[in-house]
């Protein structure tokens, strides 16, 4: 990837040493953003109400727009990204991103029984965790299991389900989101008092830029992710096998019948698992492999292939093309993974925005990570945040558009 490919605003690097930890941080972030108040938001924002949770806290939505009609809405709760509309080829705008248009969907027992964690930030663990536990400096954690015996993303009530505070800001290189939560000591059985901060900055170099920072009180297991679902057709659309995928990985992490990496990393030639050359997701669905029959489809993640020269740069992790409307999805991180989910466990249960059934792999997501079960994973790259380390990771996903001479075929 060519280093003007993803351009990355100057404002992700505010607030390192404050990180967070809510007003001192803000207050300097103000001095380079519009100020915004209870009555007025900065230019390309609005903010609506999108209900109140069953404890009577108010739920807020903000529409964020940049200056070529890309529009994004996301809600505090759980800092989900509840839509997303970008351009066809032809400019026509569509949402590709799954999720609902009221705060009651999010929370009824039909979805919480599915728990896709549609559109979510995603904390303090991204991912699995065997058996509900990890030892640290010779103590045992145990932790919810929410995944069969293991804990998954965080555990029963993770940050998917946190009323995040919310600060929107305008600024020469974008506009966006403030988000930040602070996670008690013990919470969902984790130690340390973990304070963190994301920011979502859409550009108008048609880039959504999240910045995720966290510090912590004591040593603790930290793996943030963005769980959004994507359909390039539209959301409520037909399945995403028709997309055509690149991951940049030579190797991924196989799972066993639980979906816990079994600590090997594997080479991914000659198996299904290898996209460094575009292959449609369908393509070798049908194969019979273990791995494949473990996760019901793709549920895995990939050891990235880092570029040399780029440092602690986001580096091209994958691109997604749909050829009939020629939408082009590229994703790039200064995470060591990704976990590609091809939506195995999609049902056509849950009805979407579009009033259509979200039907089995109607949706993929791409989760910028550190391994699963790392904290059990001694060979993986370390997850552990120490009180005077600063927890940083950047991702960006970029939007554009190929010429119909240029398409894969999709048959």
């Amino acid at each position: 990837m060519t280093r003007h490919l993803f351009s990355l605003p100057r404002c992700l690097g505010i607030g390192l040493l404050g990180v967070l930890i809510g007003p001192a941080c803000l207050q300097a972030q103000a001095q380079t953003m519009s100020a915004t108040s209870s009555s007025a938001m900065p230019p390309g924002i609005e903010r609506s109400s999108f209900g109140r949770l069953a404890d009577g806290r108010e739920v807020d939505c903000y529409r964020i727009t940049n200056d070529n009609g890309i529009e994004m809405r996301v809600i505090n709760y759980g800092g989900i990204i509840v839509s997303l509309k970008t351009p066809d080829r032809t400019g026509r705008l569509d949402d590709i991103v799954l999720g609902f248009d009221s705060i009651g969907d999010y929370l009824s027992d039909t979805y919480r029984q599915a728990n896709p964690y549609f559109g979510a930030l995603i904390g303090r663990y991204g991912n699995r965790i065997a058996n509900g536990r990890f030892t640290l400096d010779g103590e045992t954690y145990r932790l919810p299991t929410n995944d069969g015996p293991n804990t998954l993303h965080g555990g029963d009530v993770g940050f998917n389900q946190r009323l995040w505070h919310v600060e929107p800001f305008s600024s020469a290189e974008g506009r966006g989101l403030v988000l930040t939560y602070t996670s008690p000591d013990g919470e969902q059985g984790f130690p340390g008092r973990l304070s963190t901060r994301v920011s979502y900055t859409l550009t108008d170099d048609n880039e959504l830029a999240i910045d995720y920072r966290a510090r912590t009180t004591r040593a603790t297991p930290v793996n943030l992710t963005q769980h959004s679902y994507f359909n390039l057709k539209g959301e409520g659309s037909a399945s995403v096998l028709d997309h055509e995928l690149m991951i940049n990985a030579s190797a991924y992490t196989p799972i066993d019948e639980t979906l816990i990496p079994t600590g090997e990393i594997a080479d991914v030639s000659g198996t299904p698992f290898d996209f460094r050359q575009p292959t449609l997701i369908g393509a070798r669905m049908g194969q019979k492999n273990t791995q494949l029959a473990y996760a019901k489809g793709y549920d895995h993640n990939f050891v990235l292939s880092k570029t040399p020269g780029q440092g602690d740069l986001p580096t091209l992790a994958a691109r997604v093309i749909e050829p009939r409307s020629g939408r082009v999805l590229e994703v790039a991180t200064t995470e060591p993974g990704l976990q590609f989910y091809s939506g195995n466990f999609l049902d056509g249960s849950l009805t979407g925005k579009s009033g259509r059934p979200y039907t089995h792999r109607s949706g993929l997501a791409l989760e910028t990570q550190h391994f699963p079960d790392s904290p059990n994973q001694p060979n993986f790259p370390s997850t552990i945040l120490k009180p005077d380390e600063t927890y940083h990771s950047q991702t960006v996903y970029r939007f554009s558009t190929t010429a119909s001479e240029d398409l894969p075929h999709a048959d």
